[in-house]
């Protein structure tokens, strides 16, 4: 069969997340329609998560592809580009502060990022309360019996994607350490000593078992990950669940008992029940044969251990893909266009960030400078 035009193909997205979205709106900047389905009921079914760091070089790279870059920066936190480590005590060991025009990486809300994104979108572009359950890159089948038929389907779904399998049988791994997340609201009154304590932007500590990474959010809000080297499944083989939040603050100021008290409240003094993130890679190096009318982006392409590229690649493969089918005669031929970039660059990050998942309990001290 032959590949349609761009301008002329039914696009489907399949995935509302930044790399889903950012594609969508170049899409229609350049006047080719699509569609996004996303499995959520709403735009404010869940909460989206913590805040993400957009690099100069890539994730902004996409933002100005989409119109959108003088209102990221409006929204965006250069301050939020400081960066703590500290030991168990909560000594600082290294610190960086960004200068007052360092614009390189700041800092914005998950959930401020997905707002401007669908609000820059036309009405009706995003599906809620689509669950794909497959597709073969031809009919796109839902959870709910539904079917759509298309000409190109993009799988921005993220970790465990339902578009993956149409190219690739790999299924992501557990990287050997997991996040438990837990939530501190309005800061500066309830949570002082903390609120001083991680500054404006980031604040790492680990012993080389375990850690803690918190992040300053907009709004007086603090998100701290819980670090540990323990398997995907490690509440329920502790006898726990995770809605147990007494029983696993419990667990956890027993695991960070060598750690001072100061620092062990980023642990024990959260606002709301931990959240359970486990965590997961791709296979290194993550390719696939070429089809004509399926693609991956994102993490759905190139699961990483979240080590700061995650959504920012995401972002540069959506801007790449949706240019490559703006300036392509036929689909087929901006997938193969845009694999051509994306799979050696995904290759490249996934290799260099391969066995690097202990870093996030390393005691070391870093090289900020790198």
């Amino acid at each position: 069969m032959n590949s349609p035009a761009p301008s002329e193909a039914g696009i489907s997205i399949i995935g509302a997340g930044p790399g889903g979205l950012t594609c969508a709106r170049i899409l229609q900047r350049h006047g080719i329609a699509v569609t996004v389905y996303d499995r959520d009921p709403s735009r404010d079914a869940r909460d989206q998560g913590g805040t993400l760091d957009l690099h100069a070089d890539d994730g902004q790279l996409a933002l100005r592809e989409a119109g959108l870059l003088d209102e990221f920066l409006a929204l965006a936190r250069p301050e939020g580009q400081e960066m703590r480590e500290m030991d168990m005590t909560g000594t600082i060991r290294a610190h960086s502060v960004p200068d007052a025009d360092d614009l390189f990486k700041p800092e914005i809300d998950r959930g401020q990022l997905r707002d401007l994104l669908l609000d820059s979108l036309e009405p009706g572009t995003v599906r809620w309360g689509r669950a794909l359950e497959s597709t073969d890159g031809r009919v796109l089948r839902f959870t709910d019996g539904a079917t759509v038929e298309t000409d190109l389907v993009i799988g921005a779904d993220g970790a465990f994607s339902q578009v993956r399998p149409a190219v690739s049988p790999a299924v992501p791994q557990p990287i050997g350490v997991s996040f438990l997340e837990a939530w501190f609201h309005d800061v500066e009154n309830r949570h002082p000593d903390l609120s001083e304590l991680v500054g404006a932007g980031s604040a790492h500590a680990g012993d080389g078992q375990r850690g803690l990474f918190a992040q300053r959010n907009s709004g007086g809000h603090i998100r701290v990950y819980i670090i540990q080297k323990v398997a995907p499944g490690w509440i329920t083989a502790a006898g726990l669940t995770v809605g147990d939040t007494a029983g696993l603050r419990a667990h956890l100021l027993d695991e960070f008992a060598a750690w001072s008290p100061r620092m062990r409240r980023l642990v024990s003094d959260n606002d709301d029940p931990y959240v359970d993130r486990p965590l997961y890679a791709l296979p290194v190096p993550h390719v696939w044969n070429h089809h004509p009318s399926v693609t991956l982006l994102g993490d759905a392409a190139h699961l990483m251990p979240p080590l700061g590229v995650g959504v920012n690649l995401a972002m540069l493969d959506a801007s790449e893909l949706a240019l490559a089918l703006a300036g392509s005669s036929t689909v087929d031929e901006a997938v193969h266009a845009y694999e051509k970039t994306m799979l050696p660059r995904s290759a490249d990050f996934a290799k260099m960030l391969e066995g690097h998942a202990e870093d996030l309990v390393s005691d070391e001290v870093p090289d900020f400078s790198d």
